[in-house]
């Protein structure tokens, strides 16, 4: 008789299917996951540990075939074993294993998805604004040719407190211990 044990062995591969085909979609080359070297390590091992949930999934996707006892009797001394481990298997049929999710759990994996996607759109955002600050430095490349005043009009907020420095006598403010 088939047992609980398949049906949730059977459940479970198609979870990690189905977590296998979302994250197929994930571009796992993007710069994101190769700017820090921890980071990379990790995803480097989620991925391993992923490929090797897909293989396991695919080895135990079919229900396992009947046990051949008369092979068991065969080969072991102790024959009356193998008969009782016979007798309590196809004797046995153990009531389903069955997991409720909490309500409460599932609120707080909701919530801790959307914290993800405010995070997610917050990093975006910096990602936006990083990449036009340097098109912006790319532009405006300080070399030897450019003028003290094309400096003040590129870096308004430099210049201002460039003046106001020299208007409060703070020479060598940035260049001495204080």
């Amino acid at each position: 008789p088939p047992s609980t044990n398949n049906l949730a062995t059977m459940a479970f591969s198609g979870a990690i299917r189905r977590t296998a085909q979302r994250l197929s979609k994930v571009e796992w080359s993007s710069p994101v996951f190769k700017g820090d070297g921890e980071l990379s390590s990790m995803v480097s091992g989620f991925r391993a540990w992923t490929a090797q949930a897909d293989a396991m999934a695919e080895k135990y996707s079919a229900a396992p075939g009947p046990i051949d006892f008369a092979a068991a009797k065969k080969s072991v001394r102790d024959v009356s074993l193998v008969e009782s481990l016979e007798k309590m298997y196809t004797s046995s049929s153990p009531p389903p294993l069955t997991y409720e999710w909490s309500k409460e759990d599932q609120d707080a994996k909701a919530q801790l998805i959307e914290d993800a996607k405010a995070g997610l759109a917050f990093t975006q955002e910096m990602i936006e604004d990083t990449e036009k600050e340097i098109a912006f430095l790319r532009t405006n490349r300080t070399t030897r040719e450019i003028s003290t005043s094309d400096m003040k009009e590129i870096y308004p907020d430099i210049a201002e407190e460039v003046e106001k420095e020299i208007e409060d006598r703070q020479w060598f403010k940035d260049t001495l211990g204080k």
